[in-house]
């Protein structure tokens, strides 16, 4: 089995076995705390154990340490030296020496908090760890939850568990602690195969990836969760070159998430200042940014209704914001975290963004959607679109799509947009976790990443080892194809006598009569409007000042295959068949008199 294969499967196996482990501690919570809150206490609680535990090997120094430097204005430097990472605990404790003295928990412990470093501290506030603290000691359950986490099981180091395996961990956390709640699952959690696929995509098509010095590149998720998408980005772009310099950038509005994101991001050495909180539709905090690679799953079918006011206001600012080309409805926001990529797109920058099948066709000609679609299409930004295969997510089976758009397409790209039909590429999981049933393996993944780099029209299949086939297909549209003109065809209104009403010597219109039709972009209205209209109608004329210009992405229609239908004697044939069948079971059972 492949190494990427290897991890796929690991996020449905020791991942879940770990978080299980994790979530049964919440048992000794009840009573005290409602089954909607133990997430309050579990996910900062993993948080404090991850960094317990990767601290643990340097521990002995960064006491050492402290002593030395304990009475100067400036120590951060040598405490993080002396523990190797962006944080330090100088507390004497740790939860082994917690545990040994249960009458003194409650203080030992605020201690041991106090211990760390502002940067954790931060991370603990915005976690309001505090109040659920106090909760436990008001309860007495302190001690038991230090207890169940110093079990060996429950172990966070760094050596037996990754920085992406611990971010799942946090994930299907976080996921259980939503559905315990009872929250809406706006934020669809995306596992490694998926992610993946984005990022081979992201690399497969990019003529800038190396310089002569190797990889250089900024990497942004705007909506970050607990950043696993831009750690499996890294870790991809470092498959390729181990040396590579990159810096990630990250923005989420769940401050538990967020407070994992940024432990994450401190644990691995990087710039916790990249990971900002806040909503990144009202609450832009990285506006004057550029860069190299965007990688996001953002929500689907969530309403923007609270970031509303911001939203308008930006859009009004026109081309000096990012929301200029249009809103899409109030209902669905997704379409606003695409605009809000393209915004921070270098000129030879490149994204990859999920979104559900409205993003493709809802929104008549000059409604938001449709706008949004005409300026990506017109810009010649949208390079290509994938479907994924259904029940490719934890919880949901919706049908979703990765959009690849680059503002610096490749010459024999340009003026195109290529159409990926990968919904039967795909190996059923042994064992489903949630609503995800299948899994997008390295096979797969190659075959798509084939499909998108050869660029044309074509059907591409594989055998698999086990006995699977996988299928993956290929259309290449002009671009123009995917626009259509919306006309307003009117007709006159007739009086008693069925004569024309006239005003000014021209025919006033029928409202009841009018109609209207969708001319394909490349063709000329005057004719389509002679051959498909007058004939039935030569009455009728086009409303010009009514015309508008609308775009859409006929994903289903590009790959339906007709199946010409059983003649209608073979039908009968096989009815009868049937009937004379069921007739003989029947006598049978009951006897030929039905005796």
């Amino acid at each position: 089995m492949t190494e990427s294969n290897a991890k796929i499967n690991s996020v449905g196996k020791n991942i879940q076995e770990k978080a299980t482990l994790i979530w049964n501690v919440a048992n000794t919570l009840f009573g005290a705390f409602k089954p909607h809150e133990y997430g309050l206490v579990i996910l900062p609680m993993v948080v404090i154990k991850r960094f317990h535990d990767c601290l643990l090997p340097t521990r002995e120094k960064v006491l050492e340490t402290y002593k030395q430097v304990e009475h100067l204005a400036v120590k951060d430097g040598f405490l993080k030296a002396a523990a190797g990472y962006q944080f330090y605990n100088t507390s004497r404790f740790t939860f082994e020496t917690l545990k040994a003295d249960p009458e003194n928990i409650n203080d030992n412990f605020r201690a041991y908090i106090n211990g760390f470093s502002d940067n954790v501290q931060d991370i603990l506030t915005r976690m309001d760890f505090n109040a659920q603290l106090n909760r436990m000691e008001d309860g007495g359950l302190l001690y038991q939850v230090i207890v169940d986490f110093c079990s060996e099981k429950a172990y966070m180091g760094p050596d037996k568990i990754s920085a992406v395996d611990m971010g799942y961990i946090f994930e299907n956390l976080v996921q259980r602690f939503s559905e315990s709640y009872n929250e809406e699952a706006g934020a669809h959690f995306t596992s490694r195969d998926i992610i993946y696929l984005m990022c081979d995509l992201l690399v497969e098509g990019d003529t800038n990836a190396f310089n002569n010095d190797g990889i250089t590149k900024t990497v942004y998720d705007m909506t970050m969760g607990t950043s696993q998408m831009l750690t499996c980005m890294e870790e991809r772009l470092r498959q390729l070159d181990a040396d590579a310099d990159i810096t990630l950038f990250g923005q989420e509005f769940n401050p538990f998430t967020f407070g994992i994101a940024k432990a994450d991001m401190l644990i691995r050495g990087g710039d916790p200042d990249n990971m900002q909180f806040g909503d990144t539709l009202s609450d832009d905090k990285f506006g004057g940014y550029e860069f190299d690679y965007i990688i996001s799953n953002p929500p689907f079918g969530i309403d923007w209704k609270r970031e509303a006011t911001a939203v308008e206001a930006e859009h009004k600012r026109g081309t000096a914001g990012r929301f200029a080309p249009g809103l899409p409805a109030k209902s669905d926001g997704q379409m606003l975290f695409l605009m809000n990529g393209l915004a921070k797109l270098k000129s030879e920058g490149r994204m990859a963004i999920i979104q559900n099948g409205s993003s493709l066709f809802t929104g008549d000609a000059g409604s938001g959607q449709s706008e949004i679609r005409r300026y990506l299409i017109e810009n010649d930004w949208l390079d290509a679109i994938v479907q994924l295969p259904n029940d490719s997510f934890y919880n949901t089976g919706i049908a979703t799509y990765v959009w690849v758009i680059t503002k610096d397409k490749p010459s024999e790209h340009i003026g195109k947009v290529q159409l990926i039909d990968g919904s039967k590429c795909f190996e059923a999981r042994r064992k489903s976790i949630g609503n995800k049933r299948v899994d997008i393996t390295e096979a797969c993944r190659e075959l798509i990443v084939k499909a998108y780099g050869e660029y044309t029209d074509k059907t591409y299949e594989q055998e698999l080892e086990n006995g699977g086939h996988i299928v993956c297909k290929s259309k290449v549209l002009d671009s123009v194809s995917l626009g259509y003109y919306k006309i307003t065809v009117e007709s006159p209104m007739l009086d008693e006598d069925g004569n024309k009403v006239l005003k000014k010597g021209k025919p006033v219109a029928d409202p009841s009569k009018r109609d209207t039709e969708n001319v394909p972009l490349d063709e000329d209205i005057d004719a389509y409007f002679a051959r498909e209209v007058l004939p039935y109608n030569p009455d009728a004329w086009i409303d010009k000042s009514k015309t508008k210009v609308g775009y859409e992405i006929p994903f289903t229609r590009t790959f339906y295959e007709y199946k010409e239908i059983e003649p209608a004697d073979q039908i009968a044939k096989r009815i009868e068949e049937h009937e004379h069948a069921l007739i003989q079971k029947l006598h049978e059972l009951f006897g030929k008199d039905g005796e």
